[in-house]
């Protein structure tokens, strides 16, 4: 089996490539962190011109194509340069609810602006407690004439606080964990009774605590058919965290990279430590961890791409999670304790990568919560 990239994939992999050499070195990364927003309206714009912004989306809707593997290319360059712009968040996470819940209507209005970039998204679907239970959802939707009304709090909303738009998992009929009864709605962000308190997750990225008192929406802002969201939802989230997952390996094969070039240079006892036989034995290691961790990303792309059920396909982004957070442990320890104690400076990128790496552990359902998943399926 040929597991090269195509044509394409190659294009899109050295588009990334050239955006990052010319603009978006480490200082730059961290101006723009520093902003309010987080990120850069400008390379945003950029995003769209250069189509990234197409990659997540089917051709009938306008797309790239959709594929998971031409993702897990574009998120694995994304993860070596660290770059903050919300990508997963609207176009992975909302753009990709929209095209699986929405209605041809919704997603004509919807879609074309994701992809022009002129429109930020966030879909608030984790709440406090719900332990990555996706049919955990205690935030209520009910009926009052043509209106619906939103109550309940979201948690660790990715982009929620630069989104114009929320979509908001919520449910309308059933206990707390039922697979039924859940259901998405469409919010402005600005509607009454919208409380968002921003904040920085441990990579930088923004994220938001979302509060929903008496909220009034239409019952045309619900997606698609009353209840039914769930596996819709599912299968968004999977392919969300198959990006991030991607995002990681290549955020180790960049501390890998940087580790190798660093004992190099680093002397002790007038010799350079990567000399040393015990730290060449541990860098072939951190090599093995980033290889087995991208070989089981592209297997659970295809997979994704492939004609398994929802079951295989689910089963197979669990496997790569699990086994991507073994190999953060191992490639991220071990980048900063051969690095030593400058890796634990603002002014040093592995740092920051290891930030990247922790946070992505933890995003969409840690270690233990994919391996148990796995054997659950």
């Amino acid at each position: 089996m040929d597991f090269s990239n195509t044509e394409e994939q190659q294009m899109l992999q050295e588009s990334v490539q050239k955006f990052v050499y010319k603009s978006y070195d480490f200082d730059t990364r961290n101006k723009i962190i520093a902003t309010e927003k987080g990120f850069s309206d400008e390379n945003w714009e950029l995003f769209a011109e250069l189509g990234w912004l197409t990659v997540p989306f089917q051709e009938e809707d306008g797309g790239f194509g959709g594929s998971a593997v031409d993702l897990v290319v574009m998120m694995e360059e994304f993860g070596k340069a660290m770059l903050v712009e919300p990508f997963v968040a609207t176009t992975v996470l909302a753009g990709g609810l929209i095209s699986e819940q929405g209605s041809a209507q919704q997603k004509a209005e919807l879609l074309p602006k994701i992809m022009e970039g002129k429109l930020q998204l966030a879909c608030a679907y984790a709440e406090p407690g719900s332990r990555f239970n996706l049919a955990n959802i205690k935030t209520s939707a009910v009926a009052d004439g043509d209106n619906i009304v939103l109550n309940g709090s979201k948690t660790a909303v990715l982009n929620g606080s630069n989104a114009e738009v929320l979509l908001v998992v919520a449910r309308e009929s059933g206990a707390a964990t039922d697979t039924t009864g859940v259901s998405v709605f469409m919010v402005d962000a600005t509607s009454a009774g919208v409380s968002i308190q921003a904040f920085a997750n441990v990579d930088g990225k923004k994220s938001a605590e979302i509060t929903l008192k008496d909220v009034s929406v239409s019952a045309t802002a619900r997606l698609g058919e009353a209840g039914s969201a769930l596996s819709a939802l599912t299968a968004v989230v999977d392919r969300a965290t198959l990006a991030v997952s991607a995002e990681a390996v290549g955020a180790m094969e960049a501390m890998l990279h940087k580790t190798v070039e660093y004992s190099k240079t680093r002397k002790q006892f007038g010799t350079a430590i990567g000399t040393f036989q015990a730290l060449q034995h541990r860098m072939a290691d951190m090599f093995i961890e980033c290889q087995l961790a991208r070989s089981i990303v592209i297997m659970a792309a295809m997979k994704l791409d492939g004609g398994e059920d929802a079951t295989e396909k689910s089963k197979s982004v669990s496997a790569a999670k699990s086994r991507i957070g073994k190999a953060i442990n191992k490639v991220g320890q071990e980048a900063i304790q051969i690095h030593g104690g400058i890796a634990m400076t603002e002014e040093l990128d592995v740092g920051h990568l290891f930030k990247l790496v922790t946070a992505a552990e933890i995003m969409f359902g840690n270690t233990d919560y994919h391996t148990e998943r796995f054997a659950s399926l």
